[in-house]
């Protein structure tokens, strides 16, 4: 792990409690995280999570003393938001400095400019992994709906946001976000390279891109690549494989019927908690849902 500078910012036991999502990400946790939190086991050896996206969940166990982690992997098959992550975890200061004067340019623009400059910034090519993150960062707090997607050319394709007074640069989330991820094993990759090692005693928490209840409704570009069906039952086998070593696993998916029969078949606790979602194409389907927490 690269070394730090020391943040300004003094970590205090009341504070660490305090680490949360410094992306907003779709199908982000954070809504229904006393429903996830209370089937967690309190005590693990490792907790894998293989489609980290904004990180709800870590975030919520890493900074609650009631639950012992002794070890956390982290993986998404978005390279940008691991290397995001990575980032903040070690070079939180760089990261500050580069993204502050564009933050402070954006803000100053009225409505037309702060346009301009997103376009500008979103067409831009970073050359450098800290240039990276700080335009990961920007867009994901000045696009519309927080939302990250990107067309089959892997460009980043989601338009301005519109917002009167984004937080682009919150210091304190972020130096908060960098204590909570010291020591966390990051990975981009395909899932189940992620918990290869998994044995009795760890945990892992599984969510996925979410099986559509609609061709509405249908999200999965969070990459250039998609997991549809195919990617969903891969991860079913791999779940029946984890919890036949003793395992403990968890998932979340949409309460499509598909997805329903293919794990009541198994045997599996099937738990259904109301969720609001707002990514649809068509506004009058947006609004709350039934979400499958699956053990």
């Amino acid at each position: 792990m690269a070394n730090r500078k020391k943040s300004s910012i003094i970590i205090t036991d009341e504070i660490t409690h305090s680490a949360r999502p410094f992306v907003k990400w779709a199908g982000g946790k954070t809504q229904l995280l006393n429903a996830l939190l209370e089937k967690i086991p309190h005590s693990m050896n490792t907790y894998y999570e293989p489609f980290v996206g904004g990180g709800a969940v870590f975030f919520s166990l890493i900074s609650n003393p009631e639950f012992k982690v002794k070890k956390a992997v982290l993986n998404d098959f978005n390279c940008e938001l691991i290397e995001t992550y990575r980032i903040v975890r070690d070079e939180l200061d760089t990261l500050i400095e580069y993204l502050s004067p564009i933050a402070t340019q954006y803000l100053a623009g009225n409505p037309e400019q702060r346009k301009e400059f997103f376009y500008e910034i979103r067409a831009d090519i970073p050359s450098t992994n800290i240039e990276k993150a700080a335009r990961l960062l920007f867009l994901n707090k000045t696009c519309f709906n927080g939302l990250y997607r990107v067309n089959q050319k892997g460009e980043f394709n989601v338009p301005h946001g519109r917002y009167k007074n984004p937080k682009i640069l919150d210091v304190e989330l972020l130096t908060l976000a960098s204590h909570a991820l010291q020591d966390i094993e990051l990975i981009c990759g395909d899932f189940e390279d992620s918990y290869k090692k998994a044995k009795n005693g760890d945990f892992v928490y599984f969510d996925p891109p979410f099986f559509p209840l609609s061709s509405t409704s249908n999200f999965t570009s969070y990459t250039k690549g998609s997991f549809g069906k195919e990617e969903h039952l891969r991860l079913k086998w791999s779940i029946d494989q984890l919890r036949d070593k003793g395992v403990s696993i968890m998932l979340s998916n949409s309460p499509h019927e598909w997805i329903v029969g293919l794990y009541e078949g198994s045997k599996y606790t099937i738990n259904r908690t109301p969720a609001r979602r707002s990514i649809n194409s068509k506004g009058e389907q947006r609004g709350v849902i039934d979400e499958l927490i699956v053990i």
